[in-house]
């Protein structure tokens, strides 16, 4: 049976909205107008009036973190309360009250950020999370998830002293002598570790929520970091619910490792990039290279112009960096790096060259996850290169009002994403969820405006806003050229898989500063309905 939807405001690809499209089988077989739709409908076949609704592909969210987020929606929500110290404190010693049953007497929580805290000018440290309990283990996160704190209680379970050696990538803070319960990049790995480990159901029942806010956010497809659990537990987490008909979300992963050795037994194991279905499917191999602007751990290549003791934390020598991608490029694999600072880029794409020019591919794919702090020769060598550019347009949000202050005159030259694409690069579009919410709209909104959310400030950089469709497409076809799937998804013409989003305004019609007040109305993956606002 078919399904013809007529009457609508369909964006195909170009600003000329079509009215009509239909749906066969999971799969768009015309796009066009209203009579042409009609002329579709068999006697049995379903006619759909969208009354004048817009239509869009199905968003693509091209990196995020669906495990995290899952597991941030049962913790303490701190980004809803960062508005000071003492509003952070207060709702972790409630939520503590309030779950009893936390897994091991852990108390974590994420989402803080210092930067609007009123009361304060500094970070948290142990003896404000010492207010919360000092009797169980209490953990908050910042909300980039590159530095957190703990208190006493996590400081004495780890043996932390101020005599003890910060791991390479990583540093543990220390204040007048003693630990301040301040950890770092792959410094937090000692305090996650010390949390109980999820069971696979555990697992199932967080990507089971992270899925239903996707769906309601109109995200169809997620390319996803989620290997900071077992990744064996996670693949078949996924493969589970896609048996079972629960994953509504078609999973892209972007497998994240830290060593040769173990990159080598996952390949080894058939995990390469493209292989699986459509609903789960190993990504590229990701490498987080460097910290975040915010907490000023992103690697720059000279001294923040805020903290001139600091260039931020590398997380790889350039050795370990280059032997990772080249183990990667030389087996057929993608890979995407996260790389914040100029510094970190400048190792990447130097790792980069090094891997193509031993063993040349083409079409790799390989690509930049965030490519924030760049310098115009970096700009020029990326699209040389032609790689994938994985922006997030909403960081501009918060980022506008700090990157000057951070970088100095770099600034000038980075966030600089039109000029990429102008230069003939895909650049793609997510929200790093949980560090964002994954609400698609918020990320056009600031891609159009460059500028705050709440349209305070002057827009930085106009010069690099994006139109209306560019902004749409960084959502839809871009995401799906990140992957490799732009022949079966990412645009709604014949033969593309039927992912479509619903939603009560066009973009193309509202103010650009209200294109976060669009709803999202329905969204459909493979042409079966998979949220309704109803």
């Amino acid at each position: 049976m078919k399904q013809i939807y007529w009457n609508g405001q369909v964006y195909t690809g170009t600003d000329a909205l079509s009215e009509a499209f239909v749906v066969e089988d999971g799969r768009f077989i015309y796009a066009g107008g209203n009579e042409g739709a009609l002329a579709c409908a068999g006697e049995a076949d379903e006619k759909i009036d969208l009354q004048g609704r817009f239509v869009c592909p199905g968003f693509i969210d091209s990196h995020m973190h669906v495990l995290s987020y899952g597991l941030a929606l049962t913790r303490a929500k701190l980004n809803e309360h960062t508005g000071s110290l003492e509003e952070l404190v207060n709702h972790l010693i409630d939520f503590a009250r309030e779950n009893p049953s936390r897994a091991g007497g852990w108390i974590v929580g994420r989402g803080w950020n210092h930067d609007y805290f009123t009361d304060v000018s500094r970070m948290p440290n142990r003896y404000d999370l010492d207010r919360v309990s000092t009797e169980y283990p209490v953990v908050a996160v910042r909300c980039c998830g590159h530095s957190l704190v703990v208190n006493s209680k996590v400081i004495e379970m780890l043996g932390v002293t101020a005599d003890t050696e910060s791991p390479a990538g990583g540093s543990i803070g220390i204040e007048n002598g003693e630990p301040d319960g301040r950890f770092y990049d792959n410094a937090m790995d000692a305090v996650y570790a010390a949390i109980p480990d999820p069971s696979k159901e555990d697992i199932k029942n967080m990507m089971r929520a992270a899925i239903k806010r996707l769906n309601a956010y109109g995200v169809t497809s997620a390319q996803t970091d989620d290997y900071s659990t077992p990744w064996r537990m996670v693949n078949e987490a996924y493969r589970e619910l896609e048996e079972s008909g629960e994953l509504t979300v078609r999973i892209y992963e972007q497998s994240n490792f830290q060593s040769v050795e173990s990159l080598k037994e996952f390949i080894h194991e058939g995990n390469v990039t493209g292989s699986g279905s459509e609903l789960f499917k190993i990504g590229p191999l990701k490498l987080l290279g460097d910290g975040s602007l915010g907490a000023r751990t992103a690697f720059l290549s000279r001294p923040y112009s805020d903290n001139p003791s600091t260039c931020g934390l590398p997380v790889y020598t350039q050795e370990l960096l280059d032997d990772m991608i080249s183990c990667a490029h030389e087996n057929g694999m993608q890979v995407a790096v996260h790389a914040i600072g100029d510094g970190c880029l400048e190792r990447v794409l130097s790792a980069f060259e090094k891997a193509q020019a031993a063993h040349p591919r083409a079409d790799h794919r390989h690509g930049i996850v965030h490519c924030q702090i760049t310098r115009e020769d970096q700009l020029k060598k990326m699209i040389d290169m032609d790689l994938h550019i994985y922006a997030q347009s909403i960081f501009i949000d918060y980022d506008a009002n700090i990157v000057r202050q951070r970088v100095g005159d770099m600034a000038d030259t980075s966030y600089s994403w039109k000029t990429l694409m102008q230069g003939g690069l895909s650049v793609s579009n997510g929200s790093d969820c949980p560090v964002e919410m994954p609400n698609v709209l918020l990320g056009m909104q600031c891609a159009v405006t460059r500028t705050s959310l709440h349209g305070d400030g002057t827009p930085y950089l106009p010069d690099q806003a994006f139109t209306v469709s560019e902004a749409i497409d960084s959502f839809t076809i871009r995401g799906a050229e990140g992957s490799f799937e732009e022949q079966i998804k990412g645009r709604i013409q014949p033969g593309m898989l039927a992912d479509f989003v619903v939603l009560d305004k066009s973009p193309f019609s509202v103010d650009p500063a209200c294109i976060k007040d669009i709803s999202v109305l329905a969204t459909y993956l493979g042409g079966k309905r998979v949220y309704s606002a109803e």
